[in-house]
């Protein structure tokens, strides 16, 4: 069992940044590739950002890349999520999700991740 908690959310006004963070207990989470998605009222959660058991490769939505910056420190069981420029439509419950398996490359879809964290509440203000 891998248990997440993340932290980190607030409002921000539109251009501001946020940092994200998500941390880790139970199993060794440095053997797992961490994903971060998120849900918007009404809307299906969809996937935000991905990386690596070793934090070697990241991956990231269309709508984030160049703005968010996914990370890793395996030392002390945690995941990051650094957004900048942020927008309106980037208001969304956060999450923290991490896959079955060990050592799996993280996949975009929701359905592939095992563990869940409870969620933080983005606001990005106009």
């Amino acid at each position: 069992q891998v248990q997440l908690v993340e932290s980190g959310g607030g409002l921000v006004q539109a251009g501001g940044s946020l940092r994200l963070s998500c941390a880790a207990s139970g199993r060794t989470f440095s053997n797992y590739a961490a994903g971060w998605f998120r849900q918007a009222p009404g809307k299906e959660r969809e996937f935000v950002a991905a990386i690596t058991w070793s934090g070697g490769r990241t991956y990231y939505a269309d709508l984030v890349k160049g703005r968010f910056t996914i990370s890793r420190d395996n030392a002390k069981n945690m995941v990051f999520l650094q957004m900048n420029m942020l927008k309106p439509e980037d208001t969304a419950v956060y999450y923290c999700a991490a896959p079955q398996d060990l050592f799996v490359t993280p996949d975009r879809g929701s359905e592939t991740y095992e563990y869940w964290g409870q969620g933080t509440q983005v606001t990005v203000s106009s």
